[in-house]
């Protein structure tokens, strides 16, 4: 959630709902093939929405407006055991996002359910979570192991300060797509044999790194450059080449660079800064 709060609802397939309130820094994650809603409360709200499933758009999302305005009255008639009639009003198409009334608390939209609630939560406080912080910003990092119900999607909120930069590192595991909040930024990434190309980012850009290519981020603004990075995976992995050449033998990373006494000196130093 980048601004504003909104009301989120869904049900699994044992028949457990799950319903909450979300806000600024708030993530949410539904597994694949649930029926959820999202409502906008008070003054609205603007969000990001991110899918595991490069080729799927959200326009295509099965909608109930849109289902049952292709379904015969009869039908529904059938299926929910009241007269035709009863189907008069409903849309003709699609709705898609439409104006209704804010609703009440939580506790008064509570719908219990005989079978109880959905055993993971659907909601997850990102920017509520204790950041690791580093001499030149914060990141806070969200997968499974602290999400528990997010199996396919990992991410991190980073910071970066004015003069600050991410450092030369790569992830293993996953593709990285990055969405830019706010602030300024370059990124150059390298994919080998000479091949590399720098970007500059400002706050609504996308950013892609495709994975194991190396790269770094840095903070060419006035501001604090914030942004996230989101992986399809389980677990964030990412290696840091401070951290690589400082666990290689000395000998061996002098003999590939004819590195200095003074980079040398540094890397024995190195505590791997994630920022």
């Amino acid at each position: 959630m980048i601004w504003g709060t909104a009301r989120i609802t869904s049900v699994d397939q044992n028949g457990r709902n799950f319903i909450a309130d979300v806000g600024p820094g708030d993530l949410w994650f539904f597994p694949k093939g649930l029926p959820h809603s999202i409502q906008g409360l008070a003054d609205g709200c603007e969000f990001l929405l991110v899918f595991d499933d490069g080729s799927f758009s959200d326009l295509n999302t099965l909608s109930i407006s849109d289902w049952f305005a292709h379904t015969p009255p009869e039908v529904l008639s059938v299926n929910f055991g009241v007269p035709e009639s009863a189907f008069q009003s409903m849309p003709t198409e699609q709705i898609y996002i439409f104006q209704d009334q804010v609703p009440g608390s939580l506790a008064s939209q509570e719908v219990q359910s005989p079978y109880g609630t959905v055993p993971l939560s659907f909601k997850h406080r990102l920017l509520a979570q204790k950041p690791i912080i580093t001499p030149g910003g914060s990141v806070r990092i969200v997968d499974s192991t602290n999400f528990p119900i997010s199996t396919t999607v990992a991410a991190a909120l980073v910071e970066i300060k004015p003069g600050g930069m991410r450092e030369l590192h790569w992830h293993p595991n996953a593709d990285e797509w990055q969405y830019y909040l706010t602030g300024q930024g370059r990124m150059t990434v390298f994919g080998g044999n000479g091949i590399a190309r720098t970007f500059d980012y400002r706050a609504g850009d996308v950013g892609y790194v495709p994975v194991a290519m190396g790269h770094y981020i840095q903070n060419t603004g006035a501001d604090t450059l914030w942004f996230l990075e989101m992986f399809r995976s389980d677990r964030f992995e990412d290696i840091s080449l401070n951290q690589w050449m400082a666990l290689t033998p000395e000998e061996l990373v002098r003999d590939n660079l004819n590195a200095s006494p003074e980079l040398l000196h540094a890397l024995r130093k190195e505590k791997w800064p994630v920022v």
